[in-house]
């Protein structure tokens, strides 16, 4: 009777398809063992250039055994929300500890750094309000914003003139909200915080600024890219985001600010409320991952330092590499086939770079994104250049 009736599900394979002519679709790989700087993919060692743990603590002893010290204590999951089954007291523990990293009054772990932007953004503007967003901001951001339902001006990357000029003609908006990264995760280039944090009390806005790829990796104390501009006093109309699952090599997003802002937070981010919370081993990896970027501040010294001398290196041979600042290097091809096939090459050669293609960057911008780590030894960097340049010279 039904067999004549189109399967419903049939424009999948045909989307798919189009993905594959484009040179844009991605294709799931297993990595077995330990991240580290060497890894194993779909069965074959590679020198790992893919990955965001940034001080190298995926693999540190120390972490796993605060976790398996929390397993003992608390077990594994963590039953319920925390509105509905109570924070467990190594989560409560690592807010407290965060807000103390941070310098504000309190902080909130949510199950992810993409649930947290999903769910702060929408808390804190609506119908009746005006966003500002980056043109390159992280899709956890984007998304964050899509889903609060306020009016939405994107601004071009890192351009403040554009910016001030979208927040003067916003004026009969009830809230402002003005939402960038820090450290843009394709580019590697930093946000101009100095200028935002400026507009941001000129017109009386509230500033979200996402430190995802630079807490434990920019500033003197390693809390990120505002402290790294040395804006270090507390401002009272920010709002600041991270993750746990880059530099400190656990799991889950937290946000920082005044009390009454997490008090907030708690009763009205949706994807607080309604997300089970991590597991309490997961904080404690957190917690033992601060513990390391306090006292061992020569891993990130070492690593932005390495990666200034890398990126010139690079450049040197040819490569363009942007606006890069920091750990992380991208080398931009433009043409998404091109990227596809230099990383495939370099897999064959033992390195796995990642190629970025849309809709992760813009049209015309994939590209090889280079993250290094403190534990790439000066051998891995010097091989890999080895390798692109003779790339550079078929």
């Amino acid at each position: 009777m039904h067999r004549n009736r189109r399967d419903p599900l049939a424009w999948v394979d045909d989307e798919l398809a189009a993905l594959d002519g484009a040179g844009l679709r991605r294709r799931l790989v297993v990595r077995s063992g330990s991240q580290s700087a060497q890894v194993v993919i779909d069965g074959k060692p590679l020198i790992n250039f893919g990955s965001n743990d940034y001080l190298g603590l995926a693999g540190d002893p120390r972490l796993a055994a605060a976790a398996a010290a929390a397993i003992e204590r608390e077990g594994w999951g963590s039953g319920a929300s925390p509105l509905v089954s109570g924070r467990g007291a190594t989560q409560a523990e690592l807010e407290r500890r965060l807000a103390e990293f941070e310098g504000t009054e309190a902080a909130l772990v949510f199950a992810s750094g993409f649930s947290a932007n999903a769910g702060i953004i929408p808390a804190l503007v609506d119908e009746p309000d005006a966003l500002f967003a980056d043109a390159k901001n992280h899709a956890s951001l984007i998304d964050g914003c899509r889903l609060s339902r306020a009016q939405r001006f994107v601004y071009p990357h890192c351009d403040c003139d554009s910016l001030e000029q979208m927040l003067r003609g916003a004026g009969s908006s009830r809230r402002r909200l003005i939402v960038t990264d820090t450290l843009f995760s394709m580019d590697g280039d930093l946000a101009p915080v100095e200028r935002l944090c400026e507009l941001a009390e000129q017109y009386n806005a509230m500033l979200l600024v996402d430190e995802a790829h630079a807490t434990g990796v920019f500033g003197e104390l390693g809390r990120g890219v505002l402290e790294y501009f040395e804006k270090t006093t507390p401002v009272p109309f920010l709002i600041r985001v991270g993750t746990l699952s880059k530099a400190l090599a656990s799991g889950g997003g937290f946000a920082c600010g005044r009390q009454s802002l997490i008090d907030w937070l708690a009763n009205r981010a949706r994807t607080y409320a309604f997300s089970t919370a991590q597991p309490a081993a997961t904080h404690a990896a957190a917690i033992a991952a601060l513990d390391v970027v306090l006292q061992e501040p020569e891993r990130r010294r070492n690593l932005l330092a390495r990666a200034a001398v890398y990126r010139d290196r690079l450049r040197e041979q040819g490569w363009n590499t942007g606006q890069s600042a920091s750990q992380i290097i991208p080398l931009y091809l433009g043409d998404p086939e091109r990227a596809t096939q230099l990383a495939g090459r370099l897999r064959e050669a033992g390195f796995f770079v990642p190629g970025i293609r849309p809709p992760t960057v813009p049209e015309g911008e994939s590209l090889l994104r280079l993250s290094l780590c403190t534990h790439h030894t000066p051998e891995m960097l010097d091989e890999l250049a080895n390798a692109l340049c003779r790339m550079t010279s078929e």
